[in-house]
């Protein structure tokens, strides 16, 4: 697989986000035939992804928690069950042909790499992995193993996202120095999405019946169950997730991250009221300050994340009373942009009558299409016409790089000098440990692509 660097993925990110780069001696198949599929993790996330895939034939199951991948079992009567995946890419691996990772955060990384030595192709939600040395050991393991990869930030197979980069790419915004991105605020409750436990460290509960939480730990430390960390409240808890940031970042930045070709930031900055990191839990508002230097004739660029009710100051020139919800703004010397969340709906900032004419003489479309929020028929495609989807692994990882740097500001309260070059953080050195971070045994992998 030819060794694209940075810049020239990037400059080949028109056609690479529909997934026309042809990579020689990448394993493919015939568009006829059907792919085996395995899904690790079926419920929740995985029910979705697994639902867009109902033209393939799933032929594996492995999840710890049999209620909820309860549904994915019904559907799939033939599917074989496993806990865990370990056991079912052992004995199944002459009988797959790609899996589909749908874990917490914590368990991407070994899923997909166990996966990737066999040669299977991947598919991993986001974020793509839990540390910055898991990042780049899965964007060497996509090349070493020559496999289809790909991230599953539904954003990036949106035509907004590519209406973003035509407009930037052709001038439209001028130089963009200043973004902003924002997500909130978060609504903490038993049961829900983010959920704070009765007190720290959270007490002992029973483990549900039909559900492996060893399993579930996978590489991380032991410790005694509770209902916030499992099954769904997990992100809020450092340990497993990334947070607000890591999760959410990879839709909202992302348009931002493509258009101006990021890459690493230097330094990045948290403002945290409340920071929590004696408990690895998230925080209940922050702001994350990114700063990167000039990228040839791109200029520096600050990028400012708000999460749990904090917004970017709304200026007079922008002509809104309101920013909604979540969205993000990329602020060019010629006109400012505006989107949502993900970037579905992209609009200039300017008078109605105005964006009515610009959209009348709008520039041409010259990125490639693919299906409207559908990352995983993407990736299928790829695998049976031997390309790459716009979220492979190359480009997923160095998104989600920048992503954990802010992470690790974000959950220490602190400022981070970050030296992309060596992997390394330059002026906390102790927090290096976390760039890496210590597995269980029976959870170690990856160490032989270094």
């Amino acid at each position: 697989m030819k060794d694209f660097s940075r810049r020239m993925f990037l400059k080949s990110a028109t056609a690479a986000t529909a997934g026309v780069i042809i990579i020689p001696n990448l394993f493919s198949c015939s568009p006829n035939k059907k792919l085996n599929i395995a899904l690790i993790g079926a419920g929740g996330r995985g029910e979705d992804n697994w639902g867009k895939l109902m033209n393939e034939n799933i032929v594996a199951i492995a999840d710890v928690d049999d209620n909820r991948a309860a549904t994915a079992f019904s559907t799939f009567p033939k599917a074989k069950r496993y806990k865990d995946f370990r056991k079912m890419l052992d004995e199944m691996h002459n009988e797959i042909d790609a899996v589909v990772v749908s874990t917490p955060d914590h368990t991407h990384f070994a899923a997909a790499i166990a996966a990737m030595q066999l040669k299977k192709h991947v598919y991993v939600e986001k974020p793509l992995a839990h540390n910055i040395w898991q990042l780049r050991t899965l964007k060497k393991a996509a090349k070493h193993y020559g496999v289809v990869s790909q991230m599953g930030n539904q954003g990036h197979t949106t035509n907004g996202i590519r209406l973003i980069k035509e407009w930037y790419d052709a001038g439209v915004l001028g130089q963009v120095k200043e973004v902003h991105a924002w997500f909130g605020p978060f609504e903490f409750k038993p049961g829900g999405y983010w959920t704070k436990p009765e007190s720290f460290p959270p007490p002992e509960h029973p483990v549900p019946a039909g559900f492996d939480w060893n399993l579930w730990l996978g590489p991380v430390a032991e410790r005694p169950f509770n209902s916030a960390y499992a099954p769904k409240s997990w992100r809020g808890f450092y340990d497993f997730g990334n947070g607000m940031l890591g999760d959410w970042s990879n839709h909202t930045i992302d348009a931002p991250f493509w258009s101006l070709e990021l890459g690493a930031p230097h330094t990045v900055e948290a403002t945290v009221p409340n920071p929590m990191p004696d408990h690895s839990f998230i925080p209940d508002e922050s702001v994350v300050k990114f700063q990167f230097k000039a990228r040839g004739d791109k200029a520096p660029v600050e990028l400012f994340w708000h999460e749990g009710g904090s917004k970017p100051e709304i200026r007079q020139e922008w002509k809104v009373d309101k920013l909604p919800d979540s969205g993000m703004v990329m602020i060019g010397e010629k006109k400012t942009l505006i989107t949502g969340g993900r970037p579905n709906n992209p609009r200039l900032m300017v008078p109605e009558e105005e964006w009515k004419e610009f959209l009348k003489n709008a520039p041409a479309q010259t990125i490639p299409r693919v299906g409207e929020e559908m990352p995983q028929q993407e990736w299928v495609d790829c695998i049976k016409n031997g390309t790459l989807p716009g979220s492979n692994f190359d480009y997923a990882a160095e998104l989600n790089e920048m992503v954990m740097v802010g992470v690790l500001a974000q959950r220490f309260a602190t400022r981070i000098e970050y030296d992309a070059e060596k992997m390394q953080i330059t002026n906390q050195p102790e927090l290096n440990t976390y760039i890496k971070e210590p597995v269980r045994e029976g959870w170690s992998y990856g160490e032989d692509l270094w």
